[in-house]
């Protein structure tokens, strides 16, 4: 019997739509709202070099609303003005490439593993602690999925489920990824946007970094002793496939790899040097991960197609991502355009100024949770949320720096959570792990996330955390 039409769009799932179509949606009503919505601004001072709105006083002004092509034409702005952070997510996914491709970044974790074979702890945490540096520096965050694999071959030898498997690799690299203290693409990019030093803030994010990696360490060892002890505990079922680590994680970690390693390593530590010392900028850093690409490749004995070409195709990875900015940016320019953006800064600036500014802060970080349903791209939020995020701040009584905090909490932790992140749907397909099984697992543990990012936004608005 031959199928009709009819039945055929009768079987057609329902799909999320792709953040770009989300993206374009939201332009379409930012357009339709410069009709609706009246236009206004507020007034703005230089205070330390930086543009600050001066609250109670904002007051309407002439609109302009947007037409047809102005609508199209924001798009192509949107991408010329966010040049400078479209490059640096390109420039760093080359400079990465490379040295992901030397096999210098697997080497590093499997003699980490060959090291501390028989003592299961330290197994976890220091496989752990390597992918949450990972992620906290900006080095892997989507290209942990292939690590995943890595990962199921470690727990399976320690007769641990898929779960654990998960966890030591993605998970690790998002609670990282979380704080993202040296993290390009989300908190250098909030921070460009809300005019603050370039990763300005240090020592108050690694120190929220320990916390939440110890405490993913912790939560992952107290449910792999339950499995050790009896598998029946698993969520997922224990493997009764045996193997041992040495036949299955075999792989070199040279000289060079060491040297590409410690080169990468001191590279990144100059760079936070550089933007005290000498005041860099997202296009220093732009520039400075092309000399790390160049370099890992000559130290990896690549030749000078091989790093040319393996850094291109680290920017190509990288392109969906990159460009999400500009779309994002986009929304911005029309609500610019039509004096409309501080309007919403003013609506949503009344309800918060009667709350003390800790509950104000927290209000940012829940509703950047939220958004990040809508827009799983860490780069892509920070430019819809900061320029909206950093003068509310200034509305509120609480610092910029904060506020880029409460952003980047808002967006890391949904990450591991929310079946709109490609990368754990990606991860959780690679370990054969049910999304349900993996939320009835994650949930306490993004609670108690949860609990850490309040206490650590309380602080930074007790101490009024400044930039440096």
């Amino acid at each position: 019997m031959q199928e009709t039409g009819l039945e055929t769009n009768q079987q057609k799932k329902w799909e999320m739509p792709d953040t770009y179509v989300i993206l374009f949606a939201v332009l379409l009503m930012a357009a339709a709202a410069t009709y609706i919505v009246p236009a206004g601004a507020f007034e703005r001072e230089i205070v330390d070099q930086v543009e600050r709105v001066i609250p109670g006083t904002y007051a309407g002004t002439e609109g302009n609303p947007t037409g047809f092509m102005d609508l199209f034409l924001a798009l192509q702005k949107g991408m010329v003005q966010s040049g400078g952070l479209i490059f640096l997510v390109l420039f760093a996914g080359g400079a990465f490439e490379v040295v992901e491709r030397s096999g210098a970044i697997k080497g590093g974790i499997l003699r980490a593993v060959t090291k501390t074979q028989g003592k299961e702890f330290w197994l976890i945490a220091i496989v752990s602690i390597l992918f949450a540096l990972g992620g906290a520096v900006g080095a892997v965050a989507n290209s942990v999925i292939p690590f995943v694999a890595i990962g199921l071959i470690i727990t399976r030898a320690l007769k641990l489920d898929a779960l654990v498997a998960v966890s030591i690799t993605f998970g690790a690299t998002f609670a990282g990824f979380n704080v993202g203290f040296l993290n390009p693409y989300t908190v250098g990019i909030a921070q460009s946007i809300a005019d603050i030093p370039l990763f300005s803030g240090m020592a108050l994010r690694l120190i929220a970094f320990a916390v939440i990696v110890g405490a993913t360490i912790l939560y992952t060892w107290r449910y792999a002793k339950k499995v050790l002890a009896d598998p029946s505990k698993s969520l997922v079922g224990v493997s009764i496939e045996t193997s041992s680590l040495d036949d299955n994680l075999e792989s070199p970690f040279t000289a060079r790899h060491k040297l590409i390693l410690s080169f990468v390593g001191f590279s990144l530590l100059f760079f936070i040097f550089a933007t005290i010392q000498f005041k860099w900028t997202i296009d220093h850093m732009a520039a400075f991960f092309i000399i790390i690409g160049l370099i890992s490749g000559i130290i990896a004995g690549m030749n000078y197609n091989q790093v040319a070409l393996t850094f291109l195709e680290g920017c190509q990875k990288l392109v969906y991502g990159a460009l999400i900015i500009g779309v994002a940016r986009a929304i911005l320019i029309v609500m610019e355009n039509a004096s409309i953006l501080d309007t919403f800064v003013h609506a949503l600036s009344i309800p918060l100024e009667g709350f003390p500014p800790i509950l104000a802060t927290i209000g940012m970080f829940v509703s950047n949770a939220i958004l990040n349903f809508l827009v799983p791209s860490g780069s892509g939020q920070a430019m819809i949320s900061m320029p909206i995020l950093a003068p509310l701040a200034d509305m509120i009584g609480i610092t910029r720096q904060v506020a880029v905090q409460a952003y980047q909490f808002g967006d890391g932790f949904t990450n591991s959570i929310f079946p709109t992140s490609g990368p754990l749907m990606a991860s959780l397909a690679v370990a054969g792990v049910p999304w349900i099984k993996w939320a009835k697992w994650m949930m306490p543990l993004f609670l108690i996330w949860c609990v850490i990012a309040v206490i650590m936004l309380s602080i930074g608005v007790l101490i009024n955390w400044g930039p440096v």
